[in-house]
């Protein structure tokens, strides 16, 4: 492993002073990569966080949720940056300095990921995935990615509560999706399926 994915503490928020000391603290561990994702964690890691953590020798970059301004100002200032949205990635890798993506839907088609992240703006292979994208984000990551992975039989199809796969329509939505993309460029060697509700199992023990 290269580097240790850190967010910042999620529910307990504390003050941008707290941010720093904590994030100290995990770079004293090793090589760490700052997750930033307030959607998730309830508190954005602000500007001012990064920018003081950011010549710590084990500080490998940020990956950046918040868009792609916030992706600019780091790249400016030689931080290290990935986009953390995967329907934003190709504008953040190719307008905005960010290196690359750390992205959910590159499970699915790591191919066409690569594709888009290192062989050079390609903004119709950008419109062509954003249906899948757009697919995989209905409902909270990894809802989309575990359903989808189970109807390409590379998984079984087992969540684990809360966790429960997208319902039907959009199961045969994503037959559809992968069709029109090509089957040869997503992962697993199995035909694609619907899988009916009682196909999927859910457990509840913990």
């Amino acid at each position: 492993m290269h580097a240790a994915l850190h967010i910042n503490p999620y529910y307990g928020k504390t003050s941008m002073q707290g941010l720093i000391s904590h994030f100290e603290t995990v770079l004293s561990m090793g090589p760490t990569i700052i997750y930033n994702v307030p959607s998730r964690t309830g508190q954005d890691i602000p500007l001012q966080v990064i920018h003081e953590i950011s010549h710590d020798a084990n500080m490998a970059g940020v990956k950046e949720c918040v868009g792609n301004d916030r992706v600019k100002d780091y790249a400016d200032k030689g931080i290290v940056i990935w986009s953390g949205n995967d329907n934003e990635c190709h504008d953040a890798r190719w307008g905005y300095g960010a290196t690359g993506v750390i992205s959910v839907t590159s499970n699915l088609v790591p191919g066409l990921f690569y594709k888009l992240m290192f062989d050079g703006k390609n903004p119709l292979l950008n419109e062509k995935l954003m249906p899948l994208i757009d697919w995989l984000f209905c409902e909270p990551n990894p809802i989309g990615l575990n359903t989808a992975l189970a109807q390409l039989g590379v998984i079984r199809p087992v969540f684990r509560l809360p966790y429960v796969p997208l319902p039907l329509a959009k199961r045969v939505e994503f037959v559809k999706i992968i069709q029109s993309i090509g089957r040869e460029f997503f992962v697993g060697d199995k035909d694609v399926q619907v899988l009916d509700d009682d196909d999927f199992l859910l457990v509840g023990r913990y």
